[in-house]
C-alpha cells in the first residue's frame, strides 16, 4: 500500500512522569541530543511521504504552538483540548482531519532509530485493509532501554495481538507508534477515554496485530530515561540529520 498522507502526534498529555522538567515545558518539546520529540516525530514522518499531522494539545498548549508557527512540512493542524481527553477521546476529536484511514499514531514520548528499513514505511508495508483495525510497533521489553516492566502483549504467528495475562510477562511491549483504522472510531463519541477501549473491540474482533520493531528504542517517559536516550544516541551516528522516534508503553 501507500504510504497513509495522515497522521497525529498525541502531545496532550501532562508529562508527570517528567517532573519537575514539565512544569516549565511541554513533554513534546523536550530536548533529546539537540532536538525536541515532537519535530524528531513530525521529521520521521515527513521523510516517510506523510503530508498533514494533527498535534493535539492541552499542557502548555501555547508553547507548542509557538515552537511549531515556523514549520512548514509536514503540514501541521493543532487539535486543542481545553478539557484532557486522553488518547482515544483526543483522537476521536481530531478524526475528521485524520479520516478516511489508516493513518499514523506516534506517542509525543516516542523514540527510536530506524533498522535496515524506515520503521513506518514497514508499518504502511505491513498493513492490510481487509484483516486489520490496527498495527501496532511492538519490541521485546528488555530491549527497550530504560523499560523496566512486563510488557504488554503476545503476538501470534500471524501476527494478531493478545494482552499480558495478569500474573505473567508479556514478551512484547508497544513502544507508541501504530496504524489504525478510522472505522475503529466508527460510532465513538468525543469524550473523555483511553485508546485501551477500543484495542480491546479490535482484539475482541481478531482485528489488532502487531509488528516487531527491528531498529532500537527508548523509554523516554522519565528523566532517567531521558540520560539512557542522551547517552546512547551520543555514542551512534545513526540519526544524525534524521530524527528519532521510539517508545513508552501501552496507550494511557
Amino acid at each position: 500500500m501507500t504510504t497513509p498522507a495522515r497522521a497525529i502526534v498525541l502531545a496532550a498529555g501532562l508529562g508527570l512522569r517528567m517532573r519537575p522538567l514539565t512544569g516549565r515545558i511541554p513533554k513534546p518539546l523536550v530536548p533529546i541530543a539537540g532536538r525536541t520529540l515532537l519535530d524528531r516525530a513530525l521529521d520521521r514522518l515527513a521523510a516517510a511521504g506523510v503530508e498533514t499531522v494533527v498535534v493535539n494539545t492541552h499542557h502548555l498548549a501555547e508553547l507548542i504552538e509557538h515552537h511549531l508557527a515556523s514549520r512548514h512540512r509536514p503540514h501541521v493542524i493543532l487539535s486543542h483540548e481545553p478539557e484532557l481527553l486522553e488518547t482515544g477521546g483526543g483522537i476521536a476529536k481530531a478524526l475528521p482531519l485524520l479520516a478516511p484511514g489508516p493513518f499514523y499514531v506516534i506517542n509525543s514520548d516516542a523514540l527510536w532509530l530506524d533498522g535496515k528499513r524506515d520503521t513506518l514505511l514497514r508499518l504502511a508495508e505491513g498493513w492490510d485493509e481487509d484483516r486489520m483495525d490496527g498495527l501496532l510497533l511492538l519490541a521485546p521489553p528488555e530491549a527497550v532501554a530504560g523499560y523496566d516492566g512486563p510488557g504488554d502483549f503476545d503476538l501470534a504467528a500471524d501476527g494478531r495481538l493478545r494482552r499480558r495475562r495478569a500474573d505473567e510477562p508479556a514478551p512484547y511491549l508497544y513502544i507508541g507508534i501504530q496504524l489504525l483504522s478510522a472505522r475503529l472510531f466508527d460510532g465513538v463519541e468525543i469524550e473523555k477515554f483511553s485508546l485501551n477501549r477500543l484495542w480491546d473491540k479490535a482484539l475482541a474482533a481478531e482485528r489488532l496485530f502487531g509488528l516487531v520493531h527491528e531498529g532500537r528504542s527508548f523509554d523516554v517517559g522519565t528523566l532517567a530515561g531521558i540520560a539512557l536516550a542522551e547517552a546512547a544516541l551520543a555514542s551512534t551516528r545513526s540519526d544524525e540529520g534524521t530524527p528519532v522516534e521510539g517508545a513508552s508503553g501501552a496507550a494511557r
